[in-house]
């Protein structure tokens, strides 16, 4: 038998920190639903949504931990148990990373303009993430020690693999989509790059805690030092939902830099379209579609001699640009 440093202090562990996000994720839908009041429907029943899975993940593992520690205290035996809330969870963290990863690939097939190649591979493995954790779930039901879940192990290994393949492709998609959007302006591509750090920050974290439960469980098989892993990766995921929800207002006070004008109405769905300017010759419609709006106003002087005009002329405007819907 592992000694409690190896099992439960891992599993406790991982319920703090869970509680932490927990609470962070909370104040940020607070903050989401008295800031945009406007949004859409959709996106309101989705933070809802995920805040229900996310709550009821969290009460299920402290109700763990609080068997293993208060209910089972003195029975050595328990820790090799599972207790009856430890396999429940994962249905739940299934369905928290398929509403918020089902929410960056429609993210991704709207900045894509709507291309099917590039939208299907990250649809495959979000949906094979979702169905490898109902499987094993289901499965570790009939189980009661957790000896018996060495015999799916090669599941658990997969729903790692899955969530971290799904966040770096993901990650890699739309950085490629706003590298590709770029106009040759300095100060528009100055935000274009913000854009990418930021959308490579939400997948980043999710990404890592998924690798590195895969590691540990293949590394540490006998601890519980990859649960503590596994817990995260769902508040981790609530978490990069409201950051990329509640960030677009700063984004947009940021776009607008003297004359350069960057509007992102949703970054989550933007249907774009362009009016290609010929003062940028570097712009295609293909790379209008990256759902970014850029505004370039260009100011003229000019002055005719009183000979030729009774009165000078001046703040002569040609206005140009980009401007997606």
């Amino acid at each position: 038998m592992a000694p409690l440093d190896g099992t439960m202090g891992p599993l406790l562990i991982g319920v703090i920190i869970c509680a932490v996000f927990y609470g962070v994720s909370l104040s940020q839908m607070y903050y989401y639903y008295t800031r945009y009041p406007r949004d859409p429907m959709y996106l309101k029943v989705l933070v809802a949504a995920v805040w229900c899975t996310d709550t009821v993940h969290q009460a299920m593992i402290s109700h763990s931990v609080y068997w293993y520690l208060v209910s089972e205290y003195g029975n050595p035996e328990a820790v090799g148990l599972l207790s009856p809330t430890i396999i429940p969870e994962v249905f739940f963290q299934a369905f928290t990373g398929l509403f918020v990863q089902s929410f960056f690939a429609a993210r991704v097939w709207r900045l894509s303009g709507r291309r099917p190649y590039i939208v299907i591979p990250v649809i495959a493995l979000i949906l094979a993430e979702f169905s490898v954790a109902m499987a094993y779930a289901i499965q570790a039901l009939s189980f009661s020690t957790f000896l018996d879940l060495s015999k799916i192990k090669a599941l658990s290994i997969s729903i790692n693999a899955f969530a971290a393949a799904g966040d770096v492709v993901i990650a890699i998609v739309l950085c490629t989509i706003l590298q590709t959007s770029k106009t040759g302006f300095e100060k528009s591509n100055l935000l274009v790059n913000r854009l990418i750090i930021f959308s490579v920050n939400t997948g980043l974290l999710t990404s890592i805690c998924a690798c590195m439960s895969l590691i540990t469980i293949l590394a540490l098989p006998n601890t519980f030092v990859y649960i503590c892993f596994f817990f995260l990766i769902g508040r981790l995921y609530s978490n990069s939902l409201m950051a990329t929800l509640n960030a677009r207002k700063a984004l947009r006070d940021k776009s607008t830099i003297h004359d350069t004008s960057l509007s992102l109405r949703d970054m989550p769905a933007s249907a774009v379209s362009a009016n290609l300017s010929p003062f940028s010759p570097k712009l295609t419609r293909d790379h209008a579609q990256s759902g970014i709006a850029i505004r370039i106003d260009t100011t003229q002087d000019t002055q005719h001699d009183d000979q030729d005009s009774q009165s000078a002329k001046y703040g002569s405007s040609d206005k140009h640009g980009a401007e997606a819907v």
